[in-house]
């Protein structure tokens, strides 16, 4: 069954209140399992640049099936081939803290992405707005 609208809603909300308990601005995206936006929120004061960096973060997760974290390891281990992969997608990817990926029964139906605090930041965001999956 596919993510959704409301879903994503809820994720983001999470997400968001999360970041105000941490005192941080954020931009959270979330994106189907074929990397396309669903929803993108950005908080009153997030940087001007959180949303791009957000929507990066989700796209990558979902196209590789992998969290931020997993998939700096393979930008970091495989540079060569995470370049040309960067290329292919209609956004370029960002490996790092910040994203992760929505299951259910098993199989992957989304990813979300967080940018606005510092990566451990970004990433709480992101569990925060899954807990409410």
């Amino acid at each position: 069954m596919p993510l959704g609208l409301t879903n994503a809603h809820k994720v983001i909300e999470r997400a968001h209140a999360k970041a105000a308990q941490l005192g941080i601005k954020v931009t959270v995206a979330i994106v189907d399992e074929g990397g396309h936006l669903i929803a993108l929120s950005r908080m009153d004061g997030a940087m001007a640049l959180s949303p791009q960096l957000a929507e990066a973060k989700a796209v990558g997760a979902a196209m590789f099936l992998r969290d931020g974290e997993a998939l700096a390891k393979m930008a970091q281990d495989r540079p060569g081939f995470f370049s040309a992969a960067d290329r292919l997608v209609r956004v370029p990817l960002i490996p790092g803290l910040g994203s992760a990926l929505i299951a259910e029964d098993g199989k992957t139906i989304g990813a979300v992405g967080v940018s606005g605090g510092r990566p451990d930041q970004d990433l709480e965001c992101a569990l925060a707005g899954l807990s409410e999956l």
